[in-house]
């Protein structure tokens, strides 16, 4: 499939669990589409990037290993997306990556996850704590920043400073995963 088919393609692409599902199988089917699906992504100015991150997240939330050759990639260029609607996937993707990362149950992201991608996830999910983000990349934010401060200390006070700073001007949802993440920090 060309890079123009997949974004007609992508067109069909709809906000239904349905579609999106329907898209991230054909992508695992044929993980040639990913590079063109990620190229489609990070068009960041183009409407349709939205619905190329939303497969995406589908795809890593079916099958996160299809996106280890592409790490550098997918790291090196997540900073440049800015829609709220690619914003959310994008911040999800990093948390799938945490998560996997921090996994007890060996698996190939461990190994997959340098120490660059690692920085870069950071850092991008603390853009997201500080930025004028909406509610979701700012939650799966804080887990991915907490996961990633069981190696590194200074992420835990950082993420603290900034949970404690802004959780009264927050939302409910906000201020119920801030406290949860809070908890586990003075746990942890």
């Amino acid at each position: 499939m060309t890079k123009e088919e997949l974004y007609k393609e992508l067109n069909y692409v709809n906000h239904s669990r349905e579609k999106r599902i329907y898209y991230a199988q054909m992508v695992i089917a044929q993980p040639e589409l990913v590079p063109t699906l990620l190229d489609i992504l990070f068009d960041v100015n183009d409407k349709v990037s939205c619905r190329a991150a939303w497969v995406l997240e589908f795809m890593c939330s079916e099958n996160l290993e299809a996106l280890i050759p592409f790490l550098d990639t997918f790291t090196e260029s997540m900073h440049l997306v800015h829609q709220d609607s690619a914003v959310r996937p994008m911040a999800k993707i990093c948390e799938f990556l945490a998560s996997a990362y921090f996994s007890k149950e060996p698996n190939k992201i461990q190994k997959a996850l340098t120490a660059s991608h690692k920085e870069r996830i950071i850092e991008v999910c603390f853009d997201y704590m500080i930025n004028d983000e909406k509610i979701a990349p700012k939650a799966y934010s804080m887990n991915t920043l907490y996961l990633f401060g069981l190696e590194n200390d200074w992420i835990h006070a950082e993420l603290a400073s900034i949970i404690q700073k802004d959780i009264y001007g927050q939302s409910a949802g906000y201020k119920a995963r801030g406290k949860k993440i809070l908890k586990k920090i003075k746990a942890s």
